[in-house]
């Protein structure tokens, strides 16, 4: 019996885990696409954004309209993972650089947190990337 209760609480850990991951790679498939609208769709009700030097909390609308106009100004190429973090199953992170189609480079993090069983972004950075 003990058996039983072991290997299904290391399933739970993995598919939570699992979970996380996927939540991060999906935020930066998207990123790579530049959509704004999917990714806003994974916004928490309010979100810390900062863009460079401009740091606020915003509502979820706002904060999409904030993240259009960056990919509008700056289309994306690529995308390279940094740092990826996930080893709870209620908070992860995730760290890329972004290289844009006029070969700028910004440094994208987010961070994911479990909301009411989801993961929803509650923090998105987006900031010069300083070290090439």
């Amino acid at each position: 019996m003990k058996l039983l209760y072991l290997s299904s609480f290391i399933f739970l850990l993995l598919v939570s885990t699992k979970a996380s991951a996927d939540a991060i790679d999906n935020v930066a498939n998207l990123i790579k696409q530049g959509n704004a609208k999917e990714i806003a769709k994974l916004f928490a009700p309010n979100v810390d954004i900062t863009l460079m030097e401009d740091e606020n909390t915003y509502p979820r609308e706002k904060a999409a309209t904030i993240l259009e106009d960056f990919f509008a100004k700056n289309k994306p190429q690529s995308i390279k993972l940094l740092h990826k973090v996930n080893s709870s199953s209620s908070i992860t992170l995730g760290v890329y650089i972004l290289t844009t189609t006029d070969k700028k480079e910004y440094r994208i993090a987010f961070t994911l947190k479990n909301i009411n069983g989801s993961m929803s972004i509650v923090e998105f950075r987006i900031e010069d990337e300083k070290v090439k």
